[in-house]
């Protein structure tokens, strides 16, 4: 009889864990007196048209950046394309909150310049918003996709008379939609879990009227709408998980050379983009950094965020070792990883709602530290294991089992051998995990202990009390923090085979 790898009880144990906050919360909204009524029918609507219009404005912007930093031969190539996919390096919520000051009357633009600009709120403005900081979900993606084809069919479609771009939609994009619908699903998960954007712009999604439902103690309440949300959120990884990824064989990558003239109307459709989602919040800050100095920033608000990111990114590489290896070892370990996934489905707003019932029903965990880290290791835990995974995947099987013939024991061979050989993917899954808890905002809110500033909750305690100015050194920070996650996977771009054929 085969036995069990023994990773298999500690992934199962993890597994268990992952899934506690949905059991959490069908318990939490047996209370509820109503699944659905007028108003949370007037959130669906909100909810279900802000998702619709991140979906069309990331698509719009993302597929044309895919193929210009693909296709087209450009100065700067490489500088382009970080520039383009530098909003990934900022939190959506301080792109609203930078923008919701600066522009409309009254707003930073028109009192330092003169230039009445609209404001930006509700819906629209908050779907202006989230298109900026998801089109490079779509653009990243796509390009991923376009980077693989053989650019000898559209060379051969140009030499039957068919004009560029009526050759880039109808052989290249059908070749590539699958890639575009998992960067816009990728776009709608975003728009369904993000809290600070809906919130500061005053739009009613689902997850800002869960946490007035919590701040009203309505705990019952909140609980039948998170699981309202996570409802859409499973229709949403249901459909990502059927999309399959691009199958062709790669081939040698299609180059344009456009005119200067060209180049210049391309990069010059690309400024707009820029400046709204990197240059004006950036300028912003350093403006009120100017005008407001330090201000009553405390340094102890970003050791807090340092410390309890830290302690979570330590925690998760712990766990994913365990989930990881079982994954590997058999059908069942694969299960059990595709369960602890279930943690990065859901939302920061709907994981805060479920361990505060948890906190509630064991004092000793309420308001504590470690509370917060368990909601940050549920949430991240996915992003180490799939690293500490794809690196343990690649290790050569016959290092272990010589080891084994030389006689070490199982607990020697993987301390002497795997582990320091899945030693990087540790590595880089930790840091991920650190900036993500970093930038985490409802989670923290509903979950850190009292008088337990963050980064990121100073900047919404600011917000709330109208001293935007304040928020500079905060935002600057998470800024520079989260562009570290954003140099990972770039480096992880420039790592793989695509890369090679671009140049």
């Amino acid at each position: 009889m085969r036995r069990l790898p023994k990773s298999y009880p500690f992934a199962f144990l993890i597994a268990a864990l992952a899934i506690l906050p949905l059991s959490v919360l069908f318990v939490l909204a047996g209370d509820s007196a109503e699944f659905f009524d007028t108003h949370n029918l007037r959130v669906l609507g909100n909810t279900l048209a802000l998702v619709t219009l991140t979906i069309v404005g990331a698509t719009l912007l993302g597929v044309p950046l895919a193929i210009l930093t693909t296709y087209v031969h450009l100065p700067w190539r490489k500088l382009w394309l970080i520039l383009l996919a530098a909003p990934l390096a900022m939190p959506s919520y301080i792109g609203a909150f930078t923008l919701y000051f600066a522009l409309g009357p009254g707003g930073e633009i028109e009192s330092l310049l003169g230039i009445p600009t609209p404001s930006i709120e509700g819906l629209w403005g908050s779907a202006l918003v989230m298109s900026l900081y998801t089109y490079p979900f779509v653009m990243m993606t796509t390009r991923a996709s376009l980077l693989s084809l053989d650019g000898s069919l559209i060379n051969a479609a140009r030499t039957l008379g068919m004009s560029l771009p009526a050759s880039l939609l109808h052989v290249v994009l059908p070749r590539v939609l699958r890639s575009i619908a998992a960067g816009a699903l990728l776009a709608a998960l975003y728009a369904l879990s993000d809290f600070g954007t809906p919130a500061i712009l005053r739009l009613d999604t689902f997850t800002r009227v869960i946490f007035v439902e919590y701040n009203a103690f309505g705990l019952s309440q909140a609980a039948m709408l998170s699981i309202q949300l996570l409802v859409i959120v499973g229709l949403v990884l249901f459909v990502e998980s059927t999309i399959k990824g691009n199958t062709e064989r790669p081939g040698r990558p299609l180059c344009l050379w456009p005119a200067r003239w060209q180049k210049v109307l391309m990069l010059g459709a690309t400024l707009p983009i820029i400046i709204l989602a990197i240059v004006l919040p950036l300028a912003i800050f350093v403006v009120w950094l100017i005008r407001e100095g330090v201000g009553n920033f405390d340094i102890s608000y970003a050791w807090n965020s340092a410390y309890a990111s830290l302690l979570a990114a330590l925690a998760a590489v712990i766990l994913a070792v365990p989930v990881a290896h079982a994954a590997i070892s058999g059908k069942a370990g694969r299960l059990m990883e595709r369960v602890t996934y279930f943690g990065f489905g859901v939302p920061g707003i709907v994981m805060g709602t479920a361990l505060v019932y948890v906190g509630l029903q064991l004092p000793v965990l309420y308001q504590t530290l470690g509370l917060l880290v368990i909601a940050y290791v549920l949430r991240f835990l996915p992003l180490a294991v799939g690293s500490v995974r794809t690196t343990a995947e690649r290790l050569d099987p016959s290092l272990v089992k010589a080891a084994r013939v030389l006689g070490a024991s199982p607990r020697e061979a993987f301390r002497r051998i795997t582990l320091p050989l899945t030693y990087r993917g540790m590595v880089a899954g930790a840091a991920l995990v650190f900036l993500e808890a970093m930038r985490e905002l409802p989670a923290t809110l509903m979950l850190g202990p009292t008088g337990f500033e963050t980064l990121a909750t100073y900047m919404w305690r600011v917000y709330e009390a109208g001293y935007f100015g304040m928020a500079a050194i905060p935002g600057l920070l998470l800024v520079l923090l989260s562009g570290l996650g954003l140099a990972i996977m770039l480096t992880g771009e420039g790592r793989s085979g695509y890369a090679m054929k671009e140049e």
